[in-house]
Order: C-alpha cells, then sequence, then structure tokens
C-alpha cells in the first residue's frame, strides 16, 4: 500500500511518535535501505529514548528480511555508528535517534559504506519511494542479529584516544553535562582512559544516567534556559571549562571558566587554528552563517577557507572534496578527516582541553580579543508558519543596500563593516537569523534589533 511518510525531512527522518514515526515505518525503512545499498551488513545503534529500542528492532527486521545482517551496538553515539562502519566496512549505518528533539520524536541518521551521506536527491529520495510503496518481495534468506557491542566500543574507545595529547600540562576542572541522554557511559569509558596521562584532570559530572524522560530538560544545549545548569556549575566549582551535549551526543557546547555559553564560530576557530598549526595550508570547511572570526582564523595560518551550505550531507562532501583536515559548522557539528571525515561531539573537548592544559591563560582571556574584532549574535530562532514571507520581506528591505547577496544557503546580506544570514532549518519550523560586526557590540546590538523588528513586523 501506497504511503506519503512525512517523516523524511532534508537528509534524514525525524518525526513525532504515533504521528510520523512507528515501527511499521521503521520496518519499510530497513527494507528500503537495503534495496537502495544493495547491502549485506549493516550496523546499527540507538539513543536512550524509550520508543528507540522497539523503533531499531523494527529497521533489524526489515534489514534481516531482505537478507542482511544487522550488526547491534546498542545505547551509543551517533559518531559510533559513523566510525564501525567506515572501521569494519559495513554497506551502510543506522542510528535511532531524534538528538536534541523532544522525547516523544524520534528519527534515523543514515550513512552508506564508509561513513558517507546518502546523495539526497538519488539514494536518499529512493529510500524513501521504497519505504513509501512497500511492494516488497517474500525473500528465502534472512538475515541475522549479531551483539556487536563490545568490539565496536573497543575499537571506538582506541580512535579516541588518539586525540589525545598525552605530554604533561596543568590540572584542570572540568564540568560535563550528559543532559541524561546517550552520552553518560562512554564518557565514563573515556574517562577511565583519559586518567592514564590526565591524572591531574578532575570532571565534575551532572546528568549522567540515560534517562528517556529527560527529567532535566530536553538535551538541547542551544536552549538558553538549558545551559544555565551547567554554566551554574562552574561557577560553583570554579571549573576551567564546561561542556554539554546533546541527546545523541555527535554535538558538544562549551562554556568558559566564567560560566558564559561560547557561540560555536569561536570553537571552530580553535579547532581551525589547531590543526593548521600542524599542516599548513591545508582546507577547513566551514558553513556561511558566521565567517569572519573563522576566516581570519583560517586565513592568519596559511589555511585555505571552503565555504558550505549547513548541514553533514554538504559538509562531508566537501571535506571529501578537498581532502580538508578539518570542518566546523555554528550548530557545533565537528568534522575531523581522521575520523571518517565525520562529525564527533567526543573529539572537540579532547582537543580543547588538551590545549588548555598547555596554556597559562583561560578560555575567556584566549577568546576575549576574538570577541572584540568579530562580534556575533549567536544565532536566533524564529518559529513561523510563514517563512518564505518573512525571509522575502528582509530581501526587500536590504537588497538595494547590501554590498553582496549570497544564496548558497538562505540568504547571506554583506555590508562594509557588519552581515548576517537568514535561513529555513532543514528540519524544524524556524527561521534562523546570524548576525555578525567587524565594529563591535554596539552596531550589532543596533542591527540585530533592526531585524528582528522586521521580522516581527512580517509575522504579524
Amino acid at each position: 500500500m501506497k504511503l506519503q511518510l512525512t517523516c523524511f525531512k532534508s537528509y534524514d527522518v525525524r518525526g513525532q511518535l504515533d504521528i510520523e514515526i512507528n515501527e511499521d515505518n521503521f520496518y519499510r525503512i530497513g527494507r528500503a535501505f537495503a534495496l537502495v545499498l544493495e547491502a549485506k551488513k549493516v550496523v546499527i545503534g540507538r539513543d536512550c529514548r524509550k520508543s528507540s529500542l522497539k523503533l531499531a528492532e523494527s529497521l533489524s527486521r526489515g534489514l534481516n528480511e531482505e537478507g542482511v545482517d544487522v550488526f547491534d551496538i546498542g545505547l551509543c553515539g551517533t559518531e559510533e555508528v559513523y566510525w564501525s562502519t567506515s572501521k569494519f566496512e559495513f554497506d551502510g549505518g543506522m542510528m535511532v535517534t531524534a538528538s536534541h528533539n523532544p522525547k516523544n520524536y524520534n528519527g534515523i541518521k543514515f550513512v552508506k559504506s564508509e561513513s558517507e551521506p546518502l546523495d539526497p536527491l538519488s539514494e536518499f529520495e529512493r529510500l524513501k519511494l521504497l519505504a513509501e510503496n512497500s511492494s516488497f518481495e517474500n525473500k528465502n534468506i534472512f538475515g541475522k542479529v549479531v551483539d556487536f557491542k563490545d568490539e565496536a566500543k573497543k575499537s571506538y574507545l582506541k580512535k579516541m584516544m588518539r586525540f589525545v595529547d598525552k605530554s604533561p600540562g596543568r590540572p584542570l576542572r572540568l564540568v560535563v553535562n550528559c543532559g541524561n541522554g546517550a552520552a553518560g557511559p562512554t564518557f565514563n569509558l573515556i574517562e577511565t582512559e583519559l586518567k592514564k596521562y590526565w591524572k591531574d584532570v578532575v570532571f565534575e559530572k551532572m546528568f549522567f544516567d540515560p534517562d528517556g524522560n529527560f527529567p532535566n530538560g530536553v538535551p538541547n544545549p542551544l536552549e538558553e534556559k538549558n545551559r544555565l545548569p551547567t554554566a551554574k556549575r562552574v561557577i560553583e566549582t570554579k571549573a576551567d571549562l564546561g561542556i554539554a551535549f546533546d541527546g545523541d551526543f555527535d554535538r558538544c557546547f562549551f562554556f568558559d571558566d566564567n560560566g558564559n555559553f561560547i557561540s560555536g564560530e569561536y570553537i571552530v576557530g580553535l579547532l581551525a587554528e589547531f590543526y593548521l598549526k600542524k599542516e599548513k595550508s591545508s582546507a577547513i570547511v566551514h558553513d556561511i552563517r558566521i565567517l569572519y572570526n573563522i576566516e581570519h582564523a583560517v586565513k592568519s595560518y596559511g589555511g585555505r577557507s571552503v565555504q558550505s551550505r549547513t548541514g553533514h550531507a554538504f559538509i562531508k562532501q566537501n571535506l571529501r572534496k578537498y581532502n580538508a583536515v578539518y570542518g566546523g559548522e555554528l550548530s557545533a557539528h565537528h568534522y575531523f578527516r581522521d575520523f571518517a571525515f565525520c562529525d564527533s561531539g567526543m573529539i572537540p573537548w579532547i582537543i580543547i582541553l588538551g590545549l588548555l592544559r598547555k596554556e597559562k591563560r583561560q578560555l575567556s582571556d584566549i577568546l576575549k580579543v576574538r570577541k572584540q574584532k568579530f562580534a556575533s549574535s549567536g544565532e536566533i530562532n524564529f518559529t513561523v508558519s510563514n517563512s518564505d514571507q518573512v525571509i522575502n520581506n528582509v530581501f526587500s528591505f536590504y537588497r538595494q543596500s547590501a554590498l553582496s547577496i549570497d544564496n548558497t544557503d538562505g540568504l547571506s546580506f554583506s555590508f562594509d563593516n557588519w552581515r548576517f544570514n537568514l535561513r529555513k532549518s532543514n528540519t524544524e519550523p524556524l527561521v534562523r537569523l546570524n548576525v555578525e560586526s567587524k565594529s563591535g557590540p554596539y552596531l550589532l546590538k543596533k542591527k540585530v534589533s533592526e531585524i528582528i523588528n522586521l521580522m516581527n513586523n512580517s509575522i504579524e
């Protein structure tokens, strides 16, 4: 029977339980995934949501009925699926997760062999059509489910340790907020290995027990209310750094020693510098929402700046195309050539904590000059039903005065000493605004207020 599956978004599956997401749909998607990739071996992982186990079992059943062997790595982070897919040469990987969405959501993140994203226009579209059509043949050969948890975790931990600077450094205190998502158990294993080299690092742990009810709020540090517990603990414990993860820990968010949330472009700049000190002239891939600080950092250390559309499919494509050593997004996705060209939420804090161990300055001091030179609004989100109209009104207002307008990813307007990007979310009914200035916080505040007033008038 032909269905219309509204859970398919731009490059993944996401939706509300019993409305867009159910076990039958996941069974269909499992069978379709096997057919699209002509797969024989697929790895599956899941986050800690109450629905994830049953949905993962439905995916496995669909794959098995197409003759595919499923390698189950259980509760894990999305990056563990990515790593296993590449390391063990699976034909594809599937992660059951809704990341930072509310607890009544779920979804799937996909990769094919070597952890490459599915092509949005061919493979992903065909996956959707096959799942909707549901005219599957009965097969005589059934695949099996293999418990692959121990082997996958062992390999992943070994890889994480390759990013650790094992030389001596100063003592540090780190606040870690796992948000009751999937990060806690994996972090504990990483900590055990780290303590072999960083005996003088103290970890202040928060909300480490995975709990799909999210009793301390949905693990989404992009929401300001969710940042307060981490910021407060940093101040209370006089920590040198704070980090917080989203639900499937493919993103890690940073707080400085004063408990201030750090906007993503400053972390991208730090990691770009870290890699360019090792590999001068290497390419650094980044999205175009915020440019000033990142492009300055890349140019200062002799790198090549490669702008990309937002979204893991586009960033990973450019990483491979340019053999870039690192890529970063404002949304706290960080991609590493030495991690199968994939994003990781664990690698960034391992690297930055290693950098701080060698530094006499605190992170707030390191970033102070950058923030003054390149002021940024951070991402401001608007829930709207008429997103096209809102964006068109902004376009009409600024098109005559802008020095340039770029529509690579939403609309980017550039002026003499400031710029902004306005785009629709790929996965949510949101319009996202980012503004930056080369003339300090006063101009930034003025322009943010100007654009917000214009958007609010459009919404009304």
